[in-house]
């Protein structure tokens, strides 16, 4: 793709047009059917993130309504990152088997059904069921919008609209901060069923938009034969029907091929059987490899170990034990969480390639403990202040957790899925990818199924010390193992990686 761009620089456009030039207009006006495209996919992350979050304020009305303990709130919110592994999983299928747009629409029926259940349930099993539905929604939504996004986008504008769902997933968090503490006023048997009914709403509309307006991606048109479609499709985002072909023809050559060959190290294409693809990550994978699986499974460990889903699920129980005591106070807040994390994770997007991964990683990791440890002393004074230190040590403890939110949103939230994917080598990247997802589901619900037995356990202070030695750790991983990959091909990651041992140097180019 590199040397496709490098060939070609007179026919991709970004997003923006140029100087009037009829193919530069013509190009800018594909790239804006491609963005359109890209935020009505987007809209899907922006439910999955209500989704996620909509619970944080709507637990304690949920217990006070149906009478249900701490044990089965954090089973019931925890076992959400589980169903959408499982979600995650038959997503691929369904994107292959059905398409990609239909798959949307299927993410979106399910996010409908899943809200509609939970709003209406009158006991603890039908609150399982519907978070059982919109668990495995948030699975699909995880997996169709990247994979929409990168199939529709030009080569020219891929890494900006990639990141739309990011953002978007970010922004759906605090919208469902917003709606709880909206809707917190209303009487406690019908103030939460409206927080998580609302979800119900958006889906609709997202279905509908999927299946009258949006088209099929050219790949998955061309893996089912529908050329013609493909290149109607190309067309109208290259601007460009020339370009549009050629693009066909890359895209026919590798469906034709990928079935065979993969990718060696040095670029050619050679014969190699799908079942070696786990072999050679899991069984016998060579020493590259090896350091680039652990860098992959060790973000993925590190960014759920530091403790981001008890905020994101859990902040109005921190506030409330920090010495918050109005209900509106406390999810105020937490919409002040939503913010920060939603601004924040624009950054990396201007940055990165500007500073590198690992400034910005080890950035966030530094940040991240110090603001945990902030957090931890502040709730551990509360308690015991009086009623002037006490209002400090309230507004420390919103402080740091903010401060924790922005700092991981410049790299452990977004940088750490970017780094994954340009280290795996080609042959490796989508199975390594999901080994990676699946650590990072199963860490966000350990975290969301014990965090109250924890802070019971250790304290709510304690519990951050835990996080925050998980941080600093993370930090420690970053220095010791990662290389710098800015500013490198794809192609040279494995060498990469072979030499990161032996050659401090490479840690820092």
């Amino acid at each position: 793709m590199k040397n496709e761009q490098e060939q070609e620089p007179e026919l991709e456009a970004p997003l923006l047009p140029g100087d009037g030039d009829a193919r530069k207009a013509a190009a800018a006006a594909g790239s804006a059917y491609a963005l359109v495209c890209s935020l009505v996919a987007s809209a899907i992350s922006i439910i999955y993130g209500y989704n996620r979050g909509v619970m944080s304020g709507a637990q304690k009305f949920v217990q006070d309504d149906l009478g249900i303990s701490d044990a089965q709130i954090e089973v019931l919110i925890g076992a959400t990152s589980i169903y959408s592994l499982v979600g995650s999983l038959a997503a691929g299928w369904a994107c292959d088997r059905a398409g990609r747009r239909r798959t949307m629409a299927l993410s979106a029926a399910l996010f409908f059904a899943g809200s509609a259940i939970t709003g209406a349930a009158s006991g603890y099993a039908a609150l399982m069921a519907g978070q059982l539905v919109a668990g495995v929604a948030c699975g699909f939504g995880l997996v169709v919008a990247p994979v929409y996004i990168a199939e529709m986008a030009p080569a020219a504008s891929r890494g900006f609209l990639s990141s739309i769902p990011e953002i978007a997933g970010n922004s759906g968090i605090l919208l469902s901060y917003i709606a709880d503490f909206a809707l917190a006023g209303l009487p406690e048997s019908v103030n939460w069923r409206l927080m998580i009914g609302v979800g119900a709403v958006p889906p609709l509309f997202l279905a509908a938009a999927t299946l009258l307006a949006m088209p099929e991606t050219p790949r998955w048109l061309v893996l089912n034969g529908h050329h013609d479609e493909a290149r109607r499709v190309l067309t109208r985002t290259t601007g460009d029907a020339a370009l549009a072909d050629r693009r066909l023809q890359d895209i026919v050559s590798s469906a034709r091929e990928s079935p065979k060959q993969a990718v060696s190290g040095d670029g050619k294409k050679e014969a190699r059987p799908s079942t070696s693809v786990w072999r050679d990550l899991l069984v016998r994978p060579t020493p590259s490899i090896r350091r680039v699986l652990l860098a992959v499974l060790g973000l993925q460990f590190f960014q759920q170990a530091s403790g981001v889903a008890a905020l994101v699920l859990y902040a109005p129980r921190v506030f409330n034990r920090a010495g918050i005591t109005s209900q509106h106070a406390v999810l105020g807040a937490t919409i002040l969480l939503g913010v920060v994390k939603t601004v924040s994770i624009v950054i990396p997007l201007f940055l990165t390639d500007r500073l590198g991964r690992r400034p910005m990683l080890l950035t966030s990791a530094g940040g991240m403990a110090a603001s945990l440890l902030v957090l931890g002393f502040s709730l551990r004074a509360a308690p015991a202040a009086d009623a002037g230190a006490a209002w400090w040590a309230a507004a420390t403890s919103v402080a740091a957790a903010a401060a924790f939110m922005a700092t991981f949103s410049l790299g452990f939230g977004p940088v750490i899925w970017m780094y994954g994917s340009e280290i795996l080598p080609l042959r490796l990247r989508a199975q390594g990818t999901g080994i990676g997802t699946a650590v990072n589901r199963v860490m966000s619900a350990v975290v969301g199924m014990t965090f109250i037995s924890m802070y019971e356990a250790v304290g709510m202070a304690g519990s951050f010390y835990i996080f925050a030695g998980f941080a600093a750790a993370a930090w420690v991983f970053v220095y010791a193992c990662l290389p710098e990959t800015k500013g490198r091909s794809l192609e040279e990651m494995e060498a990469l990686f072979d030499g990161s041992a032996e050659s401090p140097s490479l840690m820092t180019q």
